[in-house]
């Protein structure tokens, strides 16, 4: 995989593993992983990461 920039949610803790990280290519899929694995990598369309964000902002999770 080539290397890439993945983003950390500002609310997660330095040194904290398991946070989730997230990168998008323009046009492309969304990929996410947990900090602490990053070799397991998934990925989402946009749409989708979309949709998950706004439930999530929405506390759809807890």
């Amino acid at each position: 995989m080539p290397q890439v920039d993945w983003r950390k949610s500002p609310y997660s803790t330095h040194g904290t593993d398991g946070c989730a990280e997230a990168t998008a290519n323009s046009g492309g899929p969304v990929r996410y992983r947990e900090s602490d694995r990053p070799g397991k990598v998934a990925q989402a369309t946009s749409h989708t990461w979309s949709a998950f964000l706004r439930a999530v902002k929405s506390s759809a999770y807890e």
